[in-house]
């Protein structure tokens, strides 16, 4: 019998080509490829659009564990280029204008946060067992010095390790634990919101696109942030203990209830190494100081008036720092990954007077912009490097674009923005 030289037939019954034919086809694609290839590349060259080696790069700003800001170049997407390397530019600009401000003052740190920790619990126990006016005056004066000392957590994350000594563990005992904050609670998650690729997208713990919800939406935003020290004691008397017998509800507790985060999408991922050691003595100690104030209640040795007035302090500087929050940038990003200049432009500076606006918006945070551009800048270094930015920057350098006159006007256009959009913007990819 005579072979048959043509290839069996495929699947759907179509003669397979023979394989002699199948070489010439394959080696005609190659050629065909290589051609138009080369075409492309020509005529690109010939309009000034650069190759895959030579895309446009965006600068990635690095918050380094030296507190500076280091850059990194990648690849940007086509339609996040603002100019070549125009991020990376601004921010060498900005940080040689200021590079002999980047050291924390040990002593300034200290002293700020020992005088805010003793003058607010000082003023809430007076305020406790006092009546009228003067337990008001003390509510008041309570609620702002531990609303200042408590954003010292927000320094901790950027603080170059060993660069203000025991800084750390001395805010935990000052701070962090009689307020059921610990520090883990913000190390480990807020550098997220620095990261240039999760800015303003579904993946920053720190942003929600407020200027596309309705305001509605923004009130109960506003006023949900009172509810966080019930939510607190909830998490460590309750929640702390269980979780250990349950593994989803341990899950669920080191993911979902052990960040500070507006973006209700956000699952914080698991510490490891030194960050887990820190995490789990942090829980003990807020959980044993939980425990030890139930028991004085339950005892009396505490009186229940007194507690809820520390409540209401508490309250009101989850609500106060909320307030700040929502000021602190415009939230007009609805998930897109944005540029260096878009994320500053979406970023706030009120400077306004330093007597008042220091007291919603401390340790250097109404220079939010200028942190966002550079986060290795120590808080008491945020002013005099904001001064020296505008006396020597551009006329038409976005960073001028930053300054808002006060914290009512940047509510207002928070306000207006939503109540423009309808309430169009959906909630995160992962929303309950």
């Amino acid at each position: 019998m005579q072979e048959n030289s043509a290839a069996p037939p495929d699947q759907r019954g179509v003669p397979a080509a023979p394989p002699v034919a199948q070489r010439a086809r394959f080696a005609a694609g190659v050629v065909r490829f290589a051609l138009d290839a080369a075409w492309q590349v020509g005529r690109d060259r010939w309009r000034g659009v650069p190759l895959h080696g030579e895309v446009p790069l965006a600068a990635r700003g690095v918050s380094t564990k030296d507190g500076t800001m280091s850059l990194e170049l990648m690849e940007a997407p086509a339609e996040a280029v603002e100019s070549p390397q125009a991020g990376a530019q601004m921010v060498r600009q900005a940080y040689k204008l200021v590079v002999d401000l980047m050291k924390p003052k040990p002593w300034v740190y200290w002293t700020d946060l020992l005088v805010g920790a003793a003058l607010g619990w000082g003023t809430l126990l007076i305020g406790a067992s006092a009546h009228g006016w003067l337990a008001v005056a003390c509510f008041i004066v309570s609620a702002l010095a531990l609303y200042r000392a408590s954003h010292f957590i927000h320094e901790l994350t950027h603080l170059k390790a060993g660069s203000v000594p025991n800084f750390e563990a001395g805010w935990n005992v000052v701070i962090g634990v009689p307020l059921l904050l610990p520090s883990f609670f913000y190390v480990g998650v807020h550098h997220l919101h620095h990261a240039r690729s999760r800015y303003g997208t579904a993946e920053d713990p720190e942003y929600l696109p407020l200027a596309h919800r309705s305001p509605f939406s923004v009130v109960v935003f506003l006023i949900a942030a009172a509810l966080l020290p019930v939510a607190l004691i909830g998490r460590f008397l309750i929640l702390a203990p269980l979780s250990l017998l349950h593994r989803t509800l341990r899950e669920l507790t080191v993911t979902r209830a052990s960040a500070l985060a507006i973006n209700p999408a956000f699952r914080r991922r698991w510490p490891t190494g030194q960050d887990l050691v820190n995490f789990h003595r942090q829980e003990i100690a807020a959980t044993a100081w939980a425990f030890v104030l139930a028991g004085l209640l339950l005892t009396h040795i505490i009186p229940w008036h007194g507690f809820f007035y520390a409540v209401g302090i508490a309250a009101t500087v989850g609500f106060v720092n909320q307030i700040r929050t929502a000021a602190a940038h415009l939230f007009e990003n609805e998930g897109g990954e944005m540029t260096i200049e878009q994320q500053l432009l979406d970023s706030v500076n009120v400077p306004g007077n330093p007597l008042i606006t220091t007291l919603w918006a401390p340790v250097g945070l109404r220079f939010h912009a200028l942190h966002h551009l550079l986060p290795g800048l120590p808080y008491h270094s945020l002013g005099a490097a904001h001064r020296r930015l505008l006396a020597e920057l551009p006329a038409d350098s976005p960073y001028r674009q930053t300054v808002v006159s006060g914290l009512w006007p940047t509510l207002v256009q928070l306000f207006r923005s939503s109540a423009r959009s309808g309430g169009a913007a959906p909630m995160p990819a992962g929303t309950p």
